[in-house]
């Protein structure tokens, strides 16, 4: 057998990489960087375990846990089944509750208190999805809450840079409508500071320049890209936040969603599937015969895995 012939057969590298060297046809998968399609379908048998805490942070309107009748129904998870997924694999897991809509200074207050009383001064590792990134970087960076260190932050589609459509919001309900609205939220108990830091000039030009990153802390990010269907309540905010900014996950896109190191884009993934609230899609696809390609608990697993392999 001629040597060449023998490298091409024993040695695939030269093939693979003529492969991974070919441009996409598809513009928007270059856009993605790293996309994610098939890495979290489904749980692996073994993740390692990190040494520190994990703190999981939640989104706008987010919360804890909800309980709309005592013990005698369960209760609504915003982290629906990543809790004891964690937990089950020996993640030590903090879940913090803040204000649903309150201001990011008054919800990262609040989460750098709960840090405190619950990790006992041990230090955490910070995994927030969407405004909860935008929390964590104000108490790193801000804050700087005694008792509290953090070893890293991971956001998942985190709006750094704004939402466009949050942009296009304030444009439909117009400056002289926005008191009306705000007192019907604050006559429920929810504050409104959250809305107005969510657009992308407060970001781009109030937030980022004056919140920058803390030497030591490892920032991580992903993002997630999605083509909701016809019935999806994702189907306008998508179209809106597309024109404006590119790939998005139906609120919050690819570009804003980046920080620090990015990890990738996870592919056909919406923002509530990122938190695993995607029950509907789930059976829908299975009806219509087709294959899971993204499993909430797989993904949060594998982060968990990822920060134990950083030493973390």
């Amino acid at each position: 057998m001629a040597l060449t012939q023998c490298a091409n057969i024993c040695d695939p590298t030269p093939q693979l990489r003529e492969k991974a060297e070919t441009p996409s046809s598809d513009p928007k998968i270059n856009d993605l960087e790293r996309a994610i399609e098939d890495d979290f379908a489904t749980i692996r048998e073994k993740y390692a375990t990190p040494k520190y805490p994990i703190v999981l942070a939640h989104g706008l309107m987010g919360f804890d846990k909800l309980k709309f009748a005592g013990d005698f129904i369960p209760g609504v998870e915003y982290w629906r089944g990543i809790v004891e997924a964690l937990e089950a694999n020996g993640v030590e897991v903090i879940t913090a509750s803040v204000p649903p809509s309150a201001s990011i200074e008054e919800r990262a207050l609040k989460l750098g208190q709960d840090i405190a009383q619950k990790a006992n001064g041990r230090s955490v590792n910070i995994v927030a999805h969407s405004m909860g990134g935008l929390d964590a970087r104000y108490m790193i960076s801000r804050l700087k809450p005694e008792n509290v260190e953090v070893l890293s932050l991971t956001t998942v589609a985190t709006p750094h840079r704004g939402s466009a459509f949050a942009d296009f919001l304030f444009d439909e309900i117009g400056p002289a409508n926005l008191p009306t609205l705000y007192k019907i939220f604050e006559g429920v108990g929810l504050g409104t500071g959250a809305f107005s830091q969510l657009t992308t000039k407060f970001m781009i030009e109030e937030f980022n320049p004056k919140t920058p990153d803390k030497p030591g802390v490892r920032y991580f990010s992903y993002g997630a890209d999605v083509q909701p269907s016809f019935w999806s309540a994702f189907k306008q905010p998508h179209k809106v936040v597309e024109k404006m900014e590119g790939p998005n996950d139906g609120l919050v896109s690819v570009g804003s969603s980046k920080w620090g190191t990015y990890k990738g884009t996870l592919v056909d993934v919406s923002h509530l599937d990122l938190i695993n609230w995607s029950a509907i899609r789930v059976f829908m696809s299975k009806v219509n015969g087709g294959k899971r390609r993204f499993n909430a608990i797989a993904f949060y697993l594998d982060i968990a895995d990822m920060l134990a392999k950083e030493g973390l």
